[in-house]
C-alpha cells in the first residue's frame, strides 16, 4: 500500500486539470482520479477513498463546487481545496458556507499549490491553527512543523511533501534534545518537536512511553531481557516506573 497522500481532482478544465496533476505528482502526490462534474465525483467517492480533494467552484452542469462541497462535509468528511479564478466577495462568501480546508487562486504557480494543500492538511487534520483565507500567500507558520492524525495513522513530512504513515508500521519514537525521530518500517522522520507533541497523537492501547526518551509501539517489540525491549536490533531502555505497566502486555511461558 502506497505511503503517498491521494488527491482526488475535480476540475472541468482538462488543461487545468492536467497541469495541477503534473504539479502535484512532482510533489510526491498521488492522483487518485481527475473527474469534471459533481455527480461523477460523488458516484466515485461512494466506491472509493481519498485524503485530500481540489474542487473546482464552478463545474459542468447545474451543480456547482459549492454543492459538492456540501454533500462531502455531509457524507464523505474530506478537507477539500477550492479552486477558483473569481475573488470577489461574493463569490467567497458562497463559498466560505461549506466550509473549505484552503483555497487556490487561478493561475497559480508551484509554490502556490504545495501552500493550499498543506494549508488544507492542516487545517483539517491538523490544530486548525492555520488560518483560510480567498488568497494564498506564504503562511507566517510555514517554518514550524505539524504532526497531522487522521483515523489509523499519521501524516508525517518527508522533505516537502506528507507521507501517509500507519500506526503500525510506526516502530518507535525516540527523542534527541528538542527532536523526536520517529522510525518505522522504510523510513526515519525527524521533526522538530518534543516527543509529548506525539505521544498525544498516538493510541495509548499500542504506544507506550517506555522511558524519557522512547515511545514504543507494543505490537512491534520483538522480545525483551531484564529492564531492556527488543525491536529487531534496536534496544530500547525501560525506566524502572514504567517496567511493570510495560511487561505485563507480555506473555512469558
Amino acid at each position: 500500500m502506497s505511503n503517498k497522500i491521494t488527491i482526488l481532482i475535480v476540475e472541468d478544465e482538462f488543461m487545468i486539470a492536467e497541469d495541477i496533476a503534473m504539479r502535484l505528482e512532482d510533489m510526491g502526490y498521488e492522483i487518485a482520479e481527475k473527474i469534471d462534474n459533481v455527480d461523477e465525483a460523488i458516484e466515485w467517492l461512494d466506491e472509493n477513498k481519498v485524503d485530500i480533494m481540489l474542487v473546482d467552484v464552478n463545474l459542468r452542469g447545474t451543480k456547482t463546487g459549492i454543492d459538492l462541497g456540501r454533500v462531502v462535509n455531509e457524507r464523505f468528511h474530506i478537507p477539500f481545496v477550492f479552486l477558483t479564478s473569481l475573488a470577489n466577495h461574493e463569490v467567497v462568501e458562497m463559498a466560505s458556507q461549506v466550509n473549505p480546508a484552503a483555497y487556490l487562486l487561478k493561475p497559480f504557480n508551484d509554490r502556490q499549490v504545495k501552500v493550499s494543500v498543506d494549508l488544507a492538511l492542516r487545517n483539517f487534520y491538523g490544530e486548525g491553527q492555520a488560518s483560510v483565507s480567498p488568497t494564498v500567500s506564504e503562511p507566517t507558520s510555514s517554518e514550524e512543523e505539524y504532526v497531522l492524525q487522521m483515523p489509523g495513522c499519521l501524516f508525517l513530512k518527508k522533505n516537502t511533501s506528507y507521507h501517509k504513515v500507519r500506526f503500525e508500521d510506526i516502530l518507535w519514537l525516540e527523542a534527541e534534545s528538542n527532536y523526536t525521530i520517529v522510525h518505522t518500517q522504510n523510513e526515519k522522520y525527524t521533526y522538530s518537536l518534543v516527543l509529548k507533541n506525539f505521544e498525544d497523537k498516538l493510541p495509548s492501547s499500542q504506544f507506550m512511553r517506555v522511558h524519557r526518551s522512547f515511545i514504543v509501539n507494543l505490537s512491534n517489540v520483538t522480545g525483551f531481557e531484564g529492564n531492556t525491549l527488543f525491536i529487531n536490533d534496536q534496544r530500547i531502555p525501560v525506566t524502572r516506573s514504567a517496567q511493570e505497566k510495560v511487561f505485563k502486555h507480555f506473555r512469558v511461558i
